[in-house]
């Protein structure tokens, strides 16, 4: 099931860059032809999607690499890098739209209206049908994600230029043509600081959004024998993989086997952590271990050490069918 996912994603990827790819090219002619600063900016905002179309689909399909001795996690992260670049390339895009849009306010050129209105229609079709192909697993794959909120978004930028055409047809406002232009800019630029935010974050190895950190750790505390929970850490690995590593102290070292497989299978349910990793130490508290961590500065059960040193056990919890290698980045 895991396989034929990943090839329902590629290849939605493939259709969903060509068809834009193939459309951008339309749109561009037409700008061209017509001088119209809306199809222009249109299809440079399209283009730039195409590119980052292009750097989603690589990365789906760089993803699928299997594990390696150097990189033991497989290359999954590829899907978090790009959309961090997609981010990046919308932004940049996005200032240049609006400085060109106030450059034309002055004298905006005459542009046949019909013409806009009829190529940005197809736009709307085009775009809208690339993101239905794209909705399946977008809420939960940021890789996903960049690529289905472009689509949105230049859904909703050809409706603008729509608008414009009929503007410029009807009426004859002429400044309606660098007007839609402005408002890709501010579109794509808005648009663009979520999915930023987000791709940056999973880029540093935040947090995932969709966890609180502190519900897990009380989770964690409430299960049989736990007195203390530190070195916690959570991780995307990649699209739709969780990683988490922690430390928990029990006294009872007879039944760690049985303990592991019921709080591995409770992480994954109640927070969709697919890949952790516990360590159990025995007792009834931390010692030298649990002292405050600069990324972790508030470590549950710190208390004064006991008098006998402290064992480790290593347990090791993974996802049935799915290969989990124990080294950590």
């Amino acid at each position: 099931m895991h396989a034929h996912d990943h090839r329902d994603g590629t290849r939605a990827f493939a259709w969903v860059t060509l068809i834009n790819l193939a459309y951008t090219v339309l749109e561009a002619g037409y700008g061209f032809a017509t001088n119209s600063l809306a199809l222009l900016s249109d299809a440079l905002h399209n283009f730039g999607d195409v590119l980052g179309l292009g750097l989603a689909w690589g990365a789906a399909v760089i993803a699928k690499r299997p594990p390696t001795e150097r990189h033991t996690y497989g290359w999954r992260r590829a899907t978090l890098l790009s959309p961090l670049a997609n981010a990046l390339l919308l932004v940049g895009l996005s200032g240049a739209l609006a400085w060109e849009a106030v450059r034309r306010f002055n004298a905006p050129p005459q542009v046949p209206g019909l013409t806009v209105m009829a190529v940005a229609a197809i736009g709307i079709a085009v775009n809208l049908g690339a993101a239905w192909l794209m909705r399946g697993g977008h809420a939960h794959d940021l890789n996903r994600r960049g690529a289905y909120l472009h689509l949105i978004a230049d859904a909703a930028v050809s409706l603008a230029a729509v608008l414009a055409g009929a503007g410029i047809w009807m009426i004859g406002w002429s400044w309606l043509d660098p007007a839609t232009a402005l408002l890709v800019a501010v579109v794509v630029a808005v648009g663009s600081f979520g999915l930023l935010r987000d791709a940056f974050g999973a880029a540093m190895d935040a947090v995932p959004r969709s966890i609180d950190q502190h519900m897990v750790r009380d989770w964690m505390l409430q299960q049989p024998g736990v007195s203390a929970v530190h070195h916690l850490h959570i991780w995307a690995l990649g699209a739709g993989q969780i990683a988490m590593t922690a430390h928990l102290v029990r006294a009872d070292v007879a039944d760690h086997d049985t303990f592991i497989g019921p709080i591995s299978a409770g992480l994954e349910q109640r927070f969709g952590i697919t890949h952790p990793t516990l360590q159990i130490e025995r007792g009834n508290t931390c010692e030298r271990d649990c002292e405050p961590e600069k990324d972790n500065p508030a470590p549950l059960g710190n208390s004064p050490p006991l008098d006998a040193p402290a064992g480790h056990v290593h347990a090791h919890a993974s996802t049935p069918g799915v290969h989990h290698p124990h080294n950590h980045p």
